[in-house]
């Protein structure tokens, strides 16, 4: 007699580390979806006008940015699973506490200062560092389906947020995103683990070939800031930081923050309005995963060229696509752009990886950094339109116009410059 010995094959701890990051991107999100719906709430209640309630959002977004190269040295130096618990609490505090406040200085420090570096901790710069560690087969796609999850988090949260508003009040919605990001805390800690060898396991994909991960000093801010200074020697750098920049602007910083107060110009319900926004999270998780898969396939450069150029078209139209009711344009505007939302993600990580190496993650920090930087001005400026014009429209025009540049900035990229790059760095 012989003994059939039946070996059932476990998942790469890989995909399990994906998991986790997915839900915790996911639980992160959920504040970032409400500000677009509670503008209106907090102008009835406080009398607070549209630039001062933007330009707490415009805080938030500068930080979200601005943290994230720094949180992606901190992972290197404390582990993602510390820096991420850290992130949800801090986002937990800001959300929670806003019940509380009275004047629009405590909006800036909550909403802004508290939530940005919460949500800046584990920014885009953490899908970067799990697909850098965990992944050498399918990073591409990894990436979109991580970049995916802020997409997933807003098509779960901004409808429930927007009803909470509307029939509860604004401070009901602020604590249910509160305990949500608390929520995800005990399995990020329980689950998350920093590098394959913690688990004595290899990257998914790991052939033996790669270069090893090197050591840091521990020193958060210098390691950041040399990174920083190494990059931006070269033209590549600029050229993605501008890209991205125009990214944040025409994306979070526009549509994000306004879209919903300017279908409400327009007789639209409140809730309606984010409901289509929603739809623009549930595309963009198809679009982005689609374009993990083509940056795996085809040149990051001509996919961030043919992205923005898309983008900017349907920035033009959008102005003449408003009305009280949602017509068959509008839901073709929804389908198209939130296909394209942050479909820049995962060629943009591709480039910085593969021009950077090892540095790449931190490197996609300082380049997403820049994404939020223009966000922030996006979103203070369309507010300052809104007060002074009567009207959002100037705003579409304008960031239509840019992403025609960000496409140009792409292209310009030459495998020259991805060569000269890499030997600088």
């Amino acid at each position: 007699m012989t003994q059939t010995q039946i070996r059932v094959r476990r998942p790469h701890w890989a995909w399990f580390v994906a998991g986790v990051a997915f839900v915790a991107l996911v639980g992160a999100a959920g504040f970032r979806a409400a500000p677009s719906v509670l503008i209106d709430p907090l102008h009835n209640e406080f009398g607070w006008s549209t630039a001062t309630i933007s330009t707490a959002v415009s805080i938030n977004l500068l930080l979200y940015g601005l943290i994230s190269p720094f949180a992606a040295a901190l992972m290197e130096r404390l582990g993602m699973r510390k820096v991420v618990s850290g992130a949800l609490v801090l986002v937990a505090a800001g959300s929670g506490l806003t019940v509380f406040m009275t004047a629009s200085w405590q909006l800036l420090l909550l909403w802004g200062v508290l939530v940005g570096v919460g949500t800046g901790s584990m920014a885009l710069t953490f899908v970067a560092t799990v697909t850098s560690r965990w992944f050498v087969k399918h990073q591409g796609l990894v990436s979109g389906v991580l970049t995916a999850a802020g997409a997933a988090g807003q098509l779960v949260f901004l409808p429930v947020v927007a009803q909470l508003a509307t029939h509860s009040g604004w401070r009901t919605a602020s604590l249910a995103i509160s305990f949500t990001a608390l929520a995800v805390v005990p399995l990020v800690l329980i689950a998350l683990r920093d590098k394959p060898s913690d688990v004595g396991t290899t990257a998914y994909g790991a052939t033996g070939t790669e270069d090893p991960i090197p050591a840091t000093s521990g020193r958060t801010a210098s390691r950041a800031l040399q990174v920083l200074g190494q990059a931006s020697r070269t033209g590549t750098f600029w050229l993605l930081a501008g890209g991205f920049a125009i990214c944040g602007a025409s994306t979070n910083g526009l549509i994000g923050t306004h879209f919903v107060p300017a279908a409400h110009d327009h007789g639209m319900p409140t809730t309606t309005a984010a409901g289509l926004l929603a739809l623009v999270g549930l595309f963009d998780v198809i679009g982005t995963i689609a374009s993990g898969w083509l940056t795996d396939k085809i040149d990051p450069r001509y996919l961030l060229g043919a992205y923005y150029t898309l983008r900017g078209a349907s920035l033009l139209i959008l102005p003449h696509l408003f009305a009280a009711t949602t017509e068959p344009p509008m839901w073709a505007f929804i389908v198209f752009y939130g296909l394209d939302w942050v479909a820049t993600v995962p060629p943009t990580v591709a480039l910085c990886r593969r021009v950077y190496g090892h540095d790449g993650p931190i490197v996609f920090g300082w380049v997403f950094a820049s994404h939020q930087v223009g966000a922030a001005l996006a979103a203070v400026g369309a507010g300052l339109t809104r007060d002074h014009h009567g009207s959002y429209d100037p705003a579409w025009y304008v960031a239509g116009g840019l992403c025609a540049a960000a496409a140009l900035m792409s292209l310009r990229i030459t495998s020259h410059g991805l060569d000269k790059a890499r030997t600088t760095s």
